[in-house]
């Protein structure tokens, strides 16, 4: 299973809707393993991050007033994908019989499409004056 991001818009009367992922685009935000292997680790931990660390317990929902610091820590992400990757790659060293591993090089590139993903969501939602959800 993996896990998903999308768009959503208020609705006056209560509750959200989410919007549909445009055909250009690509929901995927990780495996649902990554929600404590990478965006809640302790590596993203340790660099202050305080929206994608939520979703070791829960999904995340950004409100669209929030949507631009969102997007700040996914630059800070970004900026440290080699620490986040390094991270990987130790604890894919650690589990018994997983077959093969990836390299250090293509745990950063799988984190680094993700975050794509997930910052062209946010984007949308700051064009639509909504919020993103990641579940």
């Amino acid at each position: 299973m993996s896990l998903s991001v999308d768009v959503y818009v208020p609705r006056a009367e209560g509750g959200i809707e989410v919007l549909d992922v445009p055909p250009e685009s690509s929901d995927v935000a990780g495996w649902e393993r990554w929600r404590t292997e990478v965006w809640g680790s302790e590596p993203v931990r340790s660099l202050g991050a305080r929206f994608f660390p939520r979703l070791a317990t829960e999904d995340l929902t950004v409100a669209p007033d929030e949507v631009s610091d969102f997007l700040a820590e996914c630059d800070l992400l970004r900026t440290h994908l080699a620490r986040i990757a390094d991270h990987m790659t130790a604890e894919a060293g650690t589990e018994a019989g997983t077959g093969s591993r990836k390299s250090h090089a293509e745990h950063a590139d799988d984190v680094s499409r993700r975050l794509d993903n997930i910052v062209n969501a946010a984007r949308r939602a700051l064009g639509v004056r909504g919020g993103v959800i990641i579940w």
